[in-house]
């Protein structure tokens, strides 16, 4: 894990962005096994990919449309798509696609084969997801729904300063893991039960504690 504190210099170089520096210091010690690594349009970008190409990493992500590298058309965001429409750019094994469903969405990969291009609805007139969209949700729901369980009760407040967020969010993870390591052994509890269940069992463990000393009463000089 590292913190990513914005614009930080220290992990970028004139070439690199912050965000690029980051998801590559923390792929050091898989590089070369083979793995395949999703993320989101806060860190993808076709330089990146490319870098992590030659140290055996494919990956998979949404892109935003204006990330240098990208084509022009993409940049541009010139193209006028219906419901369906499939827009595809492909350098040598990157692929850049363009895919229109409610809304225009931007996708890069270099670990699938590109798709055809073209408009692909069902008879219902409902836009038919590409392979690879459909691949990067199946992958990045986990991320997701982790995120959602650990936002249903977040002892997080805005008000607090980041150090103070951090160390909340970490310990509402640890509670999450917990609670899905308890559920993969059998456990029948809803995650509010199991937070309850927490809850009163550190209460009386902090009910059962050692006295605590008792001062004399009055002054001291």
């Amino acid at each position: 894990m590292k913190v990513y504190l914005g614009k930080d210099r220290t992990r970028a170089s004139q070439d690199v962005t912050a965000t690029h520096a980051t998801v590559r210091d923390l792929c050091r010690r898989i590089e070369g096994v083979g793995h395949k690594l999703y993320m989101d349009n806060f860190f993808s970008s076709p330089d990146l990919f490319d870098e992590l190409m030659t140290k055996n990493i494919t990956c998979c992500g949404t892109v935003r449309p204006n990330r240098k590298g990208l084509p022009d058309d993409f940049r541009r965001r010139q193209f006028r798509l219906k419901k369906g429409d499939i827009r595809v750019r492909v350098r040598q094994n990157l692929t850049a696609l363009v895919w229109k469903d409610k809304r225009d969405v931007y996708m890069l990969t270099n670990m699938h084969s590109p798709p055809a291009e073209g408009s692909f609805c069902d008879e219902h007139g409902n836009a038919i997801k590409p392979a690879i969209v459909a691949n990067y949700n199946k992958h990045m729901g986990y991320v997701d729904k982790a995120d959602r369980m650990a936002n249903s009760y977040s002892i997080c407040r805005r008000t607090w300063k980041w150090t103070n967020k951090l160390f909340f969010h970490l310990l509402d993870l640890t509670i999450l893991n917990s609670y899905i390591l308890l559920s993969s052994c059998g456990a029948k509890l809803s995650h509010r039960e199991f937070r309850l269940a927490l809850v009163r069992n550190m209460l009386e463990r902090a009910g059962r504690g050692p006295p605590r000393p008792q001062w004399p009463r009055g002054h001291f000089e």
